[in-house]
């Protein structure tokens, strides 16, 4: 960590770090609801009486820092920040009354505040996993405590900050029957993103003579206190219904949740068909394999990657051409049928381009064992393993996962979710020929194209023996994919290609941040007293991170 200095002080690393947690307060059934304008008053005034004990314990840790620090500067800008905090405890009761609540008189303070505020006092005592037990032996120790101190801090303050802009963001500026827009306001005020940035600039102050494992200790601690914090916000009791998270809303004997996803650059860093070129540029093999009659004539490694860089030249020139030839010139009104013709010309265009990969000889004599190994070691998008991995490990939810690609192999995909626990076998893509392990250079071809992703997507829900709905969800991000998406219940968004979205720009297809599509559910559903998750209705939903997905579908 300490040679990251380029990425700015410590503070910005660990929030970029750790942004991932902070999608799992933000879908919390609380702030879902509260950005919806429809939270009970009661549950918010329990939410606001918890504040006092915040507060007290930020005031005894910012008064331990300080006497922690040793340089003069730092301990009179720790002063101003407890002074701060000591104010806001003094105004507590009539900000309260500002925003149009009152609270009640005394409030004990739930056991998920006193987890983090016990683990705040803990640090600033100097027991940081009992290595600092009791008192401090010497200064520079000391100096060490207040900077872990503010590393239990930050993350508490910028999580407040953050999630306030989220829900600025998606609420009608013009609207004022939202009861807890002044709450809102305060956390998104330049005042409190000045007291943020303070306390991060004084981290950063602190930390900057701490060693690696000194930075170690503090981005554990900063993950643990924004996980407890992520905690304080799940264990808000609501009472009222909610549309989060998705896999607890629907009774399981009536709703069976069915997750479609692609591959390549949905749940991939990069896209499978350059590794399996690579494979096979890497691996050649020997000239006489094992004198058997399932001997293969390869090309040399310069001639494979001279074949592959002219394959892919040539596919990324035609693809631009397809793209731009079904592509309306002017925006038209969402039909999906319209829409399934253009592609029938891409599925056409992707044929093609697979025919002369097949032709070419690029992935003969490939091994399945080098394929494997491969697929074991690819990189994953961040939390996308765990997301499948927590679906696979919970024996109470009904839900089926299918991975829809078009993969020219696979195993390759099989072997990515095969370690640990996720074991994701549902797998509906090409698969390579083999003869006795290696790859003869064919591809059995069965999902080429976008017709044949939305085939397959249709055999499954009929094929299914289970005689619940289906609540289904497709999360991809290519053109390919776009009839999926619009087909399923809830059709999700993440790294979307650039003609993805021109594409559907222009075919009248909207795309909205998931977030503000479960707060206006959430409303739908105290105004209504129902809502539905509906496909064809020419909306996608877009997200950043797989953290996301995961904070909507399974909570944290």
């Amino acid at each position: 960590m300490g040679g990251m200095a380029d990425e700015g002080g410590i503070a910005k690393r660990l929030r970029n770090k750790f942004k991932k947690e902070s999608a799992f307060a933000l879908y919390t059934p609380f702030f879902v609801c509260l950005a919806s304008g429809k939270l009970d008053s009661e549950t918010f005034r329990h939410f606001v009486s918890q504040d006092e004990h915040f507060l007290k314990a930020f005031a005894q840790a910012y008064e331990s820092a300080e006497e922690c620090a040793d340089d003069d500067d730092d301990k009179i800008e720790i002063k101003e920040l407890r002074k701060s905090v000591k104010e806001d405890l003094k105004m507590r009761d009539s900000v309260v009354l500002e925003w149009g609540f009152e609270l009640p008189k005394e409030s004990a303070p739930d056991d998920a505040t006193c987890k983090y505020t016990d683990f705040l006092l803990a640090t600033a005592s100097g027991k940081v996993g009992e290595k600092y037990p009791g008192k401090i032996a010497t200064p520079f120790e000391k100096t060490k405590v207040a900077a872990y101190t503010f590393g239990a801090m930050v993350p508490f303050i910028k999580l407040y900050g953050f999630i306030s802009d989220k829900i600025q963001a998606v609420l009608d500026p013009d609207d004022s029957s939202h009861i807890y827009k002044k709450w809102i306001d305060s956390y998104s005020s330049k005042k409190f993103e000045a007291s943020a940035l303070r306390t991060e600039d004084m981290l950063d102050k602190l930390s900057i003579s701490l060693t690696g494992e000194e930075l170690e200790v503090i981005g554990n601690l900063y993950h643990q206190a924004m996980k407890l914090e992520v905690d304080f916000f799940s264990a808000q009791p609501i009472s009222q219904q909610t549309v989060v998270p998705l896999s607890r809303v629907y009774d399981p004997a009536e709703h069976c949740l069915t997750i479609f996803c692609d591959f390549d650059l949905s749940c991939t860093a990069t896209d499978t068909s350059a590794l399996l070129a690579e494979i096979a540029i890497i691996t050649v093999p020997k000239a006489d394999l094992d004198g058997s009659k399932t001997q293969l004539v390869r090309m040399s490694s310069s001639e494979l990657r001279s074949a592959w860089v002219g394959l892919s030249s040539q596919y990324t020139e035609e693809y631009e051409q397809c793209i731009e030839s079904i592509t309306p010139s002017e925006t038209v009104e969402f039909n999906y049928e319209v829409l399934c013709n253009a592609l029938e010309q891409f599925s056409d265009f992707e044929k093609r381009a697979n025919s002369r990969v097949i032709q070419s000889g690029l992935l003969k004599g490939i091994n399945l064992e080098d394929i494997k190994w491969a697929g074991q070691r690819l990189n994953l998008q961040d939390g996308c393993k765990w997301f499948f991995q927590k679906i696979v490990q919970n024996g109470n939810l009904e839900t089926d996962v299918h991975v829809l690609s078009h993969c020219w192999c696979g195993d390759l995909i099989r072997s990515a979710f095969s370690s640990g626990d996720t074991n994701v076998q549902n797998v509906h893509s090409n698969e390579l020929a083999y003869e006795e392990s290696i790859s003869t250079g064919d591809i059995i071809r069965k999902v080429e194209s976008p017709m044949e992703k939305l085939q397959a997507f249709n055999d499954i829900l009929k094929g299914s023996s289970n005689d619940s709905k289906h609540l289904t969800v497709y999360i991809g991000g290519s053109v390919g994919d776009l009839l999926c998406l619009l087909k399923a219940d809830i059709g999700i968004v993440i790294s979307p290609s650039l003609s993805l979205r021109k594409l559907g720009d222009q075919f009248g297809i909207s795309f909205v941040p998931l977030f503000s599509g479960v707060v206006n559910k959430q409303r739908e559903l105290v105004e209504d007293g129902s809502y539905n998750w509906k496909g064809l209705s020419g909306i996608l939903y877009t997200v950043s991170s797989w953290a996301e997905i995961h904070a909507f579908i399974l909570g944290s």
